[in-house]
């Protein structure tokens, strides 16, 4: 795994599509520096901090959540320092570790081939709630830059939380670009929210989970592309 460097603020790793795996985010900052997204398992979580150390950057002190799916939230236990989840991603991550712990882990194997494969030798999925829970937005300043956390109706999941530094003009998106598993489709009436959401965010770029980064402007006319609204 390499890191890929936006500017002298943010950098992320590429997403993999065999194992699901998505792009995990970066974001230094002068005092401490945090991460977006906590990835698919602990071999995910090692070998992103294997790849900050490669280029001298210090481990998170904070790793804030997307939304609860398991390629982006179950590394959470082991993560440096502590984690931050939307309340109701929050929500998800218990349900579905009671879930699991009632029914099996093999259901959840079974969800997905790219799933048997990241879980692949008995690897022990292990899911934990966030650290810190926070409800609509949350604003930090881990020192030189700040970053905004805060909610989004999106296609994807009823949990999403879009990662915004307005300083770099730059916007994490999670996979809320996407529609609903294992079908990808959007539903109309929640696209059009986050077009709406998008619009008034001053970005210049954005990454989603599993692309690389767009502007502002390529991710509009995906949306509205596939909502065959004219796009401005």
């Amino acid at each position: 795994m390499e890191l890929i460097k936006i500017s002298d603020r943010i950098w992320f790793s590429m997403y993999e599509t065999e194992r699901d795996r998505p792009c995990l985010g970066y974001v230094r900052g002068d005092n401490w520096s945090l991460a977006v997204d906590a990835g698919h398992s602990d071999a995910h979580v090692e070998e992103f901090y294997e790849a900050l150390a490669k280029e001298d950057l210090p481990l998170p002190s904070l790793t804030v959540i997307t939304h609860w799916h398991w390629d982006h939230a179950f590394g959470m236990h082991k993560i440096h320092g502590l984690s931050a989840a939307n309340g109701r991603t929050n929500r998800h991550l218990t349900e579905f570790a009671r879930m699991l712990e009632k029914e099996g882990v093999q259901k959840f194997l079974d969800m997905d081939a790219s799933i048997q494969k990241e879980y692949a030798g008995g690897r022990e999925v292990v899911i934990v709630p966030a650290d810190i829970v926070f409800e609509d937005e949350l604003v930090l300043d881990p020192g030189g830059v700040s970053v905004r956390l805060f909610p989004s109706i999106s296609p994807h999941t009823d949990d999403t939380t879009l990662i915004y530094v307005p300083e770099e003009k730059f916007l994490f998106l999670g996979d809320c670009i996407s529609g609903v598993f294992p079908t990808w489709e959007r539903d109309p009436e929640r696209t059009r929210h986050l077009i709406s959401t998008l619009k008034l965010v001053d970005a210049e770029k954005m990454l989603g989970g599993h692309w690389l980064p767009m502007t502002k402007q390529e991710v509009l006319e995906e949306l509205e592309e596939d909502m065959q609204i004219p796009s401005v």
